[in-house]
């Protein structure tokens, strides 16, 4: 199987750890320990919290701040509209901030939500038959 893990850098690993779980992930006990905290998204997607001090150890370049500068951001899918908004209105009582307004289109409906350090995460619904309907339609 292959997998990606994801490995941010937060300033307050709790704060982040509860953020996460708040959006649906669940913690990895077999990849977590005092510096870094496993979150799990599916069999394919981890996101490794780890505290600035641990990336800091073994990363040697100068950190920029997420909430300042333009970084990759990340998709999640889940299955319906209805799951979209419930994860961003938690996360958003979790210290999440709603940084764009919502995409929706006849096919897909995104939302996004910044992490408390500053991460971009798109919360995402496809619809397939309507993507592929309108992929294959004759321009």
């Amino acid at each position: 199987m292959k997998q990606i893990f994801i490995n941010i850098p937060v300033s307050d690993l709790e704060k982040s750890m509860q953020f996460y779980l708040a959006l649906g992930l669940i913690i990895n006990p077999l990849f977590t320990d005092k510096d870094q905290k496993c979150m799990v998204w599916s069999e394919s997607i981890y996101v490794m919290l780890q505290s600035t001090q641990f990336s800091d150890a073994y990363i040697k370049k100068t950190p920029i701040d997420p909430r300042k500068h333009q970084m990759p951001s990340f998709t999640l899918p889940v299955g319906s509209i209805e799951q979209v908004n419930a994860i961003i209105e938690i996360g958003i009582s979790f210290g999440g901030v709603e940084p764009v307004a919502p995409v929706r289109l006849d096919y897909m409906y995104l939302r996004s939500i910044e992490d408390p350090d500053g991460y971009m995460w798109g919360i995402l619904y496809l619809e397939l038959a309507s993507f592929e309907a309108h992929k294959n339609a004759p321009c």
